[in-house]
């Protein structure tokens, strides 16, 4: 829990920091040592962070703290002063477990707003570069797509495309496009079941057809089709995803979109991947090994791409994954 305290514009900024000076100390005196005191803005905003607060605590939680502050500023204000102190609480995480769309608040997250200030044009030139590519990729790639459809259709019965419900950026869900590599009315219990496992660091290596490393996937399906195995080996059943990308919904390098039950299972500092950046179809995950990956590495490698991300980073993860498709590292 976030306590921000402030005093508004009343008094000239100097003599403001002052008296918050004043007030932090006290804080810092009063508080646990388990809490955290500083400035949320230097010499404007003071802020507490209120550490080890169970969910079943959080709403009554405030009440007592207050009281603990509220004695704390009347020991070290004025009666005058104390009626300009604005308080305000801020409890992380947030709207993750409701039908709110990503982080509901703002002031939990202050660096991503900073960052997506300055990279705005930069922005803008990666979006210009997403609908570029992805419309030469569709015109470029129209023939596969011909023959992947016939094949799918001639071997098994269903559509050729797979929807499927996935999160992006800020936890927004949009219809996610594959090629369709399963049966259909299959059971996802199995691959739920598993993703929950790898994600709290239990899952083991499955067996792998090619050097022996073994992934961390799922490798005898029996849901996915003899084409389907194929098109999942060379990634070719990802292409229906450019078309993620020309609606604005993926990039053409980023995180990859996970599903929800996936992210019900996230530690706190998994949901990060979602806040960072827009999801992709290729990144630094798919040509740094893949599945080959653990699930905690491969959010590294997406907040590592959030942090130091540039035009020219990704030119050159584009430029390698033709050669992470061919050997087919880690895909299965």
């Amino acid at each position: 829990m976030l306590l921000l305290l402030e005093m508004g514009d009343r008094l000239p900024s100097e003599k403001n920091g002052k008296i918050l000076g004043k007030v932090l100390a006290a804080l810092s005196d009063s508080t646990r040592d388990t809490d955290v005191t500083g400035w949320y803005a230097n010499n404007c905003v003071i802020g507490v962070m209120f550490t080890e607060i169970g969910a079943v605590d959080s709403n009554s939680v405030p009440g007592t703290i207050m009281a603990r502050v509220t004695e704390t500023l009347r020991s070290n204000l004025t009666l005058e002063q104390f009626n300009w102190v604005s308080l305000s609480f801020h409890v992380f995480p947030s709207g993750w477990d409701s039908d709110a769309q990503g982080p509901s608040n703002p002031t939990l997250y202050p660096d991503l707003s900073r960052r997506e200030d300055a990279r705005k044009v930069s922005g803008v030139m990666k979006r210009m570069m997403d609908i570029l590519g992805s419309v030469l990729a569709l015109v470029l790639f129209s023939p596969i797509f011909l023959i992947v459809a016939v094949a799918i259709k001639a071997t098994s019965r269903g559509p050729v495309l797979f929807r499927q419900r996935r999160l992006g950026l800020n936890n927004n869900s949009f219809v996610f496009l594959k090629f369709r590599s399963m049966y259909v009315n299959n059971d996802a219990a199995v691959h739920k079941e598993y993703v929950q496992r790898l994600i709290a660091g239990k899952a083991d290596k499955q067996p792998s057809n090619d050097n022996g490393q073994g992934v961390y996937k799922l490798t005898k399906d029996s849901r996915i089709t003899r084409v389907g195995a194929f098109l999942r080996k060379t990634s070719l059943d990802e292409l229906p995803q450019f078309i993620n990308v020309l609606k604005g919904e993926m990039s053409l390098v980023g995180p990859r979109p996970p599903v929800p039950y996936e992210v019900e299972a996230y530690d706190i500092w998994h949901r990060r991947r979602l806040l960072e950046a827009r999801p992709g179809i290729t990144g630094l995950w798919q040509i740094n090994g893949r599945s080959r990956v653990t699930f905690d590495d491969m959010v590294r490698l997406d907040l590592h791409y959030a942090r130091t991300w540039s035009l020219w980073m990704d030119i050159k993860i584009l430029l390698r994954t033709p050669g992470a498709v061919v050997l087919g590292e880690g895909a299965h």
